[in-house]
This record gives structure tokens, C-alpha cells and sequence, in this order.
């Protein structure tokens, strides 16, 4: 496989050990998680050769990225836009507010931008098929993204997953397994199928890759900004790749000394499923499996987040935060948004729900710059929302 000139192989989060790109997922040593690491002082990467380029997707940033540009399967994910919202600055008394709106990409989710990382990684290896356990938003992007590259896919989904979801993953190309159940149970058949099937894995933290996808969000929000970090960014957390990439993201860019300092991250969960905030709130070193999940924001129900340790390590290297808020209350922050006529999904109202509760806890100054990051486009989430509003007689 070829890489670029600043990869410098995988690290293993948990003993150390650097592998070259041949290994494609676990530490074949300790089996811990495996993390891209590059030599940055080698790079010749500037502030200009990491504008967003709608045309070019992630491969806009291939110099830190682990393949070329030219090895990527990418179909013009990222390039989202950063919408300013002053109303909402001033509701929640800081100096400016900005969705970044990740609804606009391929698939309309975030998972584009690490999916098409981990699916040009399965193509390098020679993978004929891949497969993914998903709420949904993973299963249509890595079934997209499969036939991009003309590879097949298969896709494990709860019951519960939305419709559109279900639908583009067959529109796709995609052969889908719909599970009874909850996420559990979908990621349980994903493993026992794996067991008996030649599949490249593209579940979150087994591949290296769709946290390393992600980290471009970090840079594209940073270059909207004109390189000024914004104080905080509120991500919407369900097994926590986001915040990985965030973080990661933006600790690259100062250690490239592209930006001065690393925004607090802050991870927003819903309360009927919520292992992240609760181990936060404990000051625990890692997550426990919640044992009744119940959210109506489908790709916020993860119960035993596969990153739930780093995500915690993530917050603390920043000065974040992590913090759960009711359904009622995200469900009314994606429509209050929406209703001003920023279309947000209803997971994205757990950041705009998340950011009123660290603001009444005092968590910002009035001059702080907060970025509130919509992971999923509203029409994905369109009967949740109607029905909120049903709901209260509108």
C-alpha cells in the first residue's frame, strides 16, 4: 500500500508499538487499538493546502492523511458549512455561536469523512467485501461509499433504524441485515457473521481509520475561522470517533503551530443513554455498558462506546467536558434551530441542548466562540422532529 511522505505508521494506543500500514486492524501484539501517526516536522503541509475543497473531499488534505490523494475513495464528503448564529450567541451569552452543518456532506452525516478513509484502507488491503454494525447513518455511508470503490457491502442495523437509512443501503448496493432489537444485538450478529465470513471490518476502533477521517473536521472548522481556534466545540456523542478526530485534529494543527491553542471539546449525550457522561461525571478512567438504553435520537443510543476510554482521555487533554440532557430538550433544540431556519437533525439538537446546559452552568465567558457541530442532515431525522412538534399541538 502506498502511503504519504509523512506517515510514519500505526501506533498501538495501548503498548506502544508502531506498525506499518500492512497490519489492518487491532495490535497484532497486545490487541489494542491502533492510531495513524505521522512525522510532522517533515511536512510541508501550509494553511493553504488545507482550504476545504467541495470537489476534492478529504483527499483536500491527503499531506496528513495516511494515503495519497490519489488512493482515496472519496465522493466530495467534508467541505460543510459554518453558519453563524447570533440569536443563539445571545441566548446562551457568548460572543458568537456557529453550527457547522455536517448534513451537507455525501451521505448527509459526519460518518462520511472517516468512512471514506476506512473504505480506501479496506480497497489498499484488497478487500472484496466490508461490513459494519450500525444505528443507520454507517451503514448507508459505508455501503456508498463500498460501491464508490466498487467493492460490496453488508450492514447489521437495529429494527428501529430510521427508513431512509434502511432504504439507501439497499439503494446503494448494500446487502443489509436488520436485526431485532436495539445496537446490541446488530453489533452481536456483525461479530457472529465476521466469525464465519472473509469481511474487512469497518466498525468504529477496529479499523484506524474512521477516527483519522474525522480529524478533518477539526481542520476545516479551524480554516473557516481564518485559523483562530474557537473556545469550545460541542459534538454529539455516540461511540466518541468524533471527539477522537476533533482532538486529534486539533492538536495536530497546533503542534504545527497553525493554530495557538486546542478548543475544549465537550460531548454531548442523550440521558437515556448516556456511559460517557456518566463515567465523566464519576471521574472514571473508562465507560460501563448501560444496561437499559432508551433514546429516541437513534445514532446517540450506543450503550458500550468502542472508544469510550480515549473519548474521556480526549476531554481531559482539553479541558472539556461531557454532559447529558433529555430527549425533550434535544428534540427542542434541533427544532428551535430549524425553526431559524437552520436545518439541524435531531442528534444535532444534543449539542444546541448541551451547550444551554454548560452555559447555566457557567462553563463559558461572554467572549467565547462555540461551535455546535450538527452530525446528520434534519431530513434523515425528519418524522422524529414532526412528531416532537405533533406532540406539543403544532
Amino acid at each position: 500500500m502506498e502511503t504519504t511522505s509523512t506517515f510514519a505508521g500505526l501506533r498501538c494506543t495501548d503498548c506502544g508499538t508502531v506498525h506499518d500500514v500492512r497490519v489492518s486492524h487491532r495490535c497484532p501484539d497486545c490487541d489494542g487499538a491502533l492510531d495513524p501517526s505521522y512525522d510532522l516536522g517533515a511536512s510541508e503541509v501550509t494553511t493553504e493546502s488545507l482550504t476545504p475543497d467541495p470537489s476534492a473531499g478529504i483527499a483536500a488534505y491527503a499531506d496528513l492523511l495516511p494515503f495519497p490523494a490519489g488512493a482515496l475513495v472519496t465522493a466530495g464528503e467534508g467541505a460543510t458549512p459554518l453558519v453563524d448564529c447570533p440569536d443563539l450567541a445571545d441566548a446562551l451569552g457568548v460572543g458568537a455561536v456557529y453550527v457547522k452543518d455536517e448534513g451537507h456532506s455525501t451521505t448527509g452525516a459526519a460518518i462520511d469523512r472517516g468512512m471514506a478513509l476506512a473504505v480506501s484502507a479496506a480497497v489498499g488491503h484488497g478487500a472484496s467485501d466490508v461490513a459494519v454494525p450500525s444505528m443507520g447513518n454507517g451503514g448507508q455511508a459505508g455501503a456508498a461509499y463500498a460501491a464508490r470503490a466498487g467493492i460490496d457491502s453488508h450492514s447489521f442495523v437495529p429494527s428501529r433504524t430510521p427508513f431512509v437509512n434502511k432504504a439507501m443501503i439497499n439503494v446503494h448496493g448494500g446487502d443489509m441485515s436488520v436485526v431485532g432489537g436495539r445496537y446490541a444485538d446488530a453489533a452481536g450478529a456483525f461479530a457472529d457473521a465476521m466469525d464465519e465470513e472473509d469481511w474487512h471490518s469497518l466498525a468504529p476502533v477496529e479499523t484506524p481509520y474512521r477516527h483519522e477521517g474525522a480529524k478533518t473536521l477539526a481542520y476545516e472548522i479551524a480554516a473557516q475561522l481564518d485559523w483562530v481556534a474557537p473556545d469550545a466545540v460541542v459534538q454529539p456523542t455516540g461511540h466518541g470517533t468524533e471527539v477522537l478526530g476533533l482532538e486529534k485534529g486539533f492538536r495536530e494543527l497546533t503542534e504545527l503551530a497553525f493554530l495557538d491553542e486546542q478548543p475544549r471539546l465537550c460531548a454531548a449525550q442523550a440521558a437515556g443513554c448516556a456511559p460517557i457522561a456518566t463515567a465523566w461525571e464519576d471521574a472514571a478512567d473508562d465507560t460501563d455498558a448501560w444496561e437499559t438504553p432508551d433514546t429516541i435520537v437513534g445514532p446517540l443510543e450506543i450503550p458500550d462506546p468502542a472508544a469510550g476510554d480515549r473519548v474521556l482521555d480526549a476531554l481531559e487533554a482539553t479541558g472539556g467536558a461531557a454532559i447529558a440532557t433529555p430527549d425533550q430538550d434535544i428534540l427542542e433544540g434541533a427544532t428551535s434551530l430549524a425553526q431559524a431556519g437552520v436545518t439541524m437533525g435531531a442528534s444535532g439538537g444534543a449539542a444546541h441542548s448541551a451547550a444551554q446546559a454548560l452555559a447555566e452552568d457557567g462553563a463559558f465567558e461572554s467572549d467565547d466562540v462555540v461551535v455546535l457541530v450538527n452530525p446528520t442532515s434534519g431530513n434523515k431525522e425528519a418524522d422524529v422532529l414532526r412528531s416532537h412538534l405533533m406532540s406539543k399541538g403544532i
